[in-house]
């Protein structure tokens, strides 16, 4: 959600051979085991993609998303097919490095940050907006809900994405960014809700209390959360690395089509004298 699918995307080794799989040391095994292994987690991820449809479908009929917020996704999508097309097209980006190679390579640190993030921006407010409907508590289900059904559109869109060549770096890093920058007025009305419009009855018991700063607090810490993502990760580290990567690999192409001609019009003259 900060980026996570595009930023720490398994690396891949194009350049090395493949070696042939020995049926007497089990290798034809190990080979099956291997690709087991990557049909599970593609199954997952195939799973989880399913999930959030079926999120965006149900926040999308409950008629708690606002107008805007529904048409966003769709001003994204195109957006960044436009500038796919005129502004940093993939074309030829494929032959010097690998598509699925990292933009940003993350610690265990990072990691756990990615985590927390995960817990705090999906998981909990997910059971926050459940518990409401439980409660009946609507006025909670209504402030949360445009936040999940954001981030559900963004961590989609970043995992359908992430396997198209398509789509080049700074394209890819835009999506997060696109989706963070909406979601933070979304969270800040969220926020400004549970904090000046939600009382307290004056019998209120204490699981009541606890739901109460519940909600205020995990409003507090959404703000938190993606303000620090957008302005100490995502706008200083995350984007210049994926430009970086992009006009790196630009100049790459640039210089082996320069090679490639200049061979092509030495061997031109040798030709002609072997006629």
């Amino acid at each position: 959600m900060s980026g996570v699918s595009l930023a720490v995307a398994p690396r891949t080794e194009p350049d090395r051979p493949t070696a042939v799989p020995d049926p007497k040391r089990g290798g034809g095994q190990q080979q099956q085991q291997k690709t087991g292994a990557t049909g599970g987690v593609m199954g997952s991820l195939r799973v989880i993609e399913l999930q959030l449809v079926a999120f965006i479908m149900v926040f999308s009929a409950s008629g708690l998303v606002p107008l805007p917020d529904l048409i966003f996704p769709a001003f994204v999508t195109a957006y960044l097919l436009l500038l796919s097309r005129l502004a940093f097209p993939s074309r030829g980006m494929t032959t010097v490095s690998s598509v699925a190679s990292e933009i940003f390579q993350g610690s265990a640190t990072f990691r756990m940050y990615v985590v927390v993030g995960t817990t705090v921006g999906l998981f909990l407010p997910l059971a926050y907006v459940l518990g409401g409907f439980a409660r009946g508590d609507d006025h909670a289900v209504r402030s949360a809900t445009p936040h999940l059904f954001l981030l559900s559109f963004q961590i989609l869109t970043e995992n359908i994405i992430s396997g198209l060549s398509l789509f080049s770096p700074p394209v890819r890093a835009l999506v997060p960014l696109l989706y963070t920058v909406r979601r933070l007025f979304v969270v800040i009305d969220w926020t400004l809700d549970v904090w000046l419009n939600k009382t307290l009855p004056a019998n209120a018991m204490l699981k009541d209390v606890a739901w109460f700063w519940f909600g205020k607090c995990l409003a507090v810490a959404n703000l938190a959360y993606f303000s620090i993502n957008l302005f100490g990760f995502l706008i200083p580290c995350f984007l210049p690395r994926a430009f970086e990567r992009y006009f790196h690999e630009r100049d790459e192409i640039q210089a082996k089509t320069a090679e490639d001609k200049r061979s092509l019009h030495a061997s031109k003259p040798t030709e002609k004298k072997s006629d």
